[in-house]
């Protein structure tokens, strides 16, 4: 019975790659044409293949609705949450999640660093959208009109002297980070705090949320959280992996 279900989500990802008849399938799974035929016959009664005009079959209507439902049914924050704590055990730090809704970038998880300095960032509160690591991770993978209109129409408080001062200043650094793949806040919203920060992409490889290590000055310089970088984007590739299905090893059940 394994052979035969190994077999049918076989025929999946050949038919993603375009339709094929029945020879191709068959000569793909290495089995004679009736077992194949077989195989479209029962993905086809599920919906998950067609068999059009020509006799050739593609996937169906169906594979792409359980996707879009599975994919909508997907909480980031719970997927997303151990790979937070582990993060948070290894470097120590303050480790935050926020997704973009609205014209507006929200916490919505926090891990506290082990540090007896601690952060006043609120798990349901909006970051301060022109500084903020997380915040600009989220705008910089918006389609570049919406992105120029909602820059525009922000305004741009300077926080500590290094606060972006304006509109273009911010499309600049959009740009940058856009480009890099990763953002910082180096004293942007506080002086003494600092934040390095990756984005969780989806199957389709936008970014559906932002994780960052924040620490203050008095713990570490931002020179040292810097080197963090690469454990912080590895923990996101390991999210966005897992939330996209794209999640490599398989496990025993």
């Amino acid at each position: 019975m394994s052979q035969t279900v190994d077999r049918a989500l076989s025929i999946l990802p050949l038919l993603a790659e375009g339709p094929a008849d029945l020879g191709q399938v068959a000569d793909r799974l290495g089995v004679h044409k009736s077992t194949a035929l077989r195989l479209l016959r029962t993905l086809h009664e599920h919906g998950l293949v067609y068999r059009q005009s020509d006799q050739r079959y593609r996937l169906g209507a169906r594979l792409f609705a359980l996707a879009q439902e599975a994919v909508e049914n997907l909480d980031i924050r719970e997927l997303a949450h151990p790979h937070l704590v582990r993060l948070n055990e290894q470097c120590g730090h303050t480790v935050h999640l926020a997704v973009y809704e609205e014209n507006e970038v929200l916490y919505i998880d926090k891990v506290e660093s082990r540090y007896p300095v601690r952060m006043y960032s609120r798990i349901g509160k909006p970051v301060a959208i022109t500084v903020a690591a997380v915040a600009k991770l989220c705008l910089a993978d918006l389609p570049e009109p919406e992105r120029r209109a909602l820059a525009e129409k922000l305004d741009y408080p300077m926080y500590t002297s290094r606060s972006t001062p304006n509109a273009p200043a911010f499309l600049k650094e959009l740009a940058k980070v856009r480009e890099q793949g990763w953002a910082t806040d180096l004293g942007g919203h506080e002086e003494s705090i600092n934040c390095v920060a990756a984005p969780i992409r989806g199957a389709d490889g936008r970014v559906v949320a932002a994780m960052s290590v924040s620490a203050p000055n008095v713990v570490v310089t931002a020179d040292e959280l810097l080197t963090l970088l690469p454990l912080v984007r590895r923990t996101a590739d390991e999210i966005s992996g897992e939330y996209s299905g794209r999640t490599t090893g398989k496990e025993s059940v």
